[in-house]
């Protein structure tokens, strides 16, 4: 699976082509600098604002681009995507920006403040009953045979990785090279993105991905180097339940990815707080896997330059304030 003779399906070159399709469109996020976590962890770190991104999260990069690579009478057909939160958003705010009409597939129990973004970009929402057993990726499937949409999926798709790659391209390119990128990973649509921006950019980094330890199917797929599962992962990182990486990504994360780790939801909620607190980023729990990672590899990072995606802030408010109390 990770056979460096066979070619790959994303390289530097698409993350490049993707940096310039998204070129004033997406925002440059900032990055922001912490002396206090400098001090904590004994590192040098840079924290890449995806928080801030147009939406709330990284997911545009990779949305827009794959729209945006889209042939004149597929763009005609419009698109359909299957998610309850930022990628549906994603698609939703891409198909609006270029013209084309977009279906998400979203649960019916979905939370309705996402279902109201969704659908307040214009996109049209198509419920499915996941209680029931139903499954997204078939009742877009089924939308697509109907309509001949083009099936645009969250994270397995080469045109959604080297867009999600534009972050780190565009980390490197402001603050130049450094020891370490730690990213958020659940599919591993913007982990492998990165890692392969990362190793063009500044040769020698390690790249690092953190999961949800209740949802740790790429951590045990890259030390098994096979595709593994979790059912159902019960976790508060909700951009991190997926149950498997993808058929794209897992080749790509074995290729150039240099570790994989775990962090527990109590470390996540206190990387939020040390977020939210000191640094006054509003980020998800699944944005602040990677700070987590950091804050439980002090060893590892010390006297290092290490960057750190914040890969999301759409969070619920309420739910927010239940895990930091």
């Amino acid at each position: 699976m990770n056979d460096a003779s066979s070619p790959a399906p994303v390289t530097y070159a698409d993350v490049e082509a993707a940096a310039a399709r998204l070129e004033g469109v997406a925002h440059r996020t900032p990055v922001a600098t912490s002396r206090q976590f400098d001090e904590l962890t004994g590192a040098e770190a840079y924290f890449k604002c995806e928080n801030l991104q147009r939406m709330g999260a990284f997911k545009f990069r990779g949305a827009y681009n794959a729209l945006a690579t889209l042939e004149a009478g597929a763009r005609a057909r419009g698109v359909v995507a299957f998610s309850s939160g930022n990628h549906a958003q994603a698609v939703a705010l891409a198909g609006r920006l270029l013209g084309i009409r977009a279906t998400i597939v979203m649960p019916a129990d979905a939370p309705a403040v996402k279902v109201a973004a969704t659908r307040g970009y214009g996109a049209e929402i198509v419920t499915y009953d996941r209680a029931a057993g139903e499954s997204r990726e078939a009742v877009a499937e089924r939308i697509a045979r109907d309509t001949g949409a083009s099936v645009i999926p969250p994270f397995d798709h080469p045109a959604v990785i080297a867009g999600q790659g534009t972050a780190a391209k565009e980390l490197i390119e402001d603050i130049g090279s450094l020891d370490a990128l730690y990213v958020c990973c659940g599919g591993a649509g913007l982990l492998s993105g990165c890692a392969i921006a990362a190793g063009a950019l500044s040769p020698g980094i390690r790249v690092i991905g953190v999961e949800p330890a209740a949802g740790d199917d790429v951590t045990r797929s890259f030390h098994t180097r096979t595709m593994q599962r979790v059912e159902d992962p019960q976790t508060i990182a909700d951009g991190a339940r997926t149950q498997s990486p993808g058929l794209i990504t897992l080749p790509l994360v074995l290729r150039h990815v240099h570790d994989m780790i775990t962090v527990t939801d109590a470390e996540i909620v206190e990387a939020m707080r040390f977020l939210w607190e000191r640094m006054k980023l509003v980020v998800e729990p699944t944005g602040a896997l990677a700070t987590a990672g950091v804050l439980g590899r002090r060893d590892e990072v010390r006297g290092r330059r290490v960057g750190i995606i914040l890969s999301g802030g759409n969070v619920d408010l309420k739910a927010a304030a239940a895990l930091f109390a």
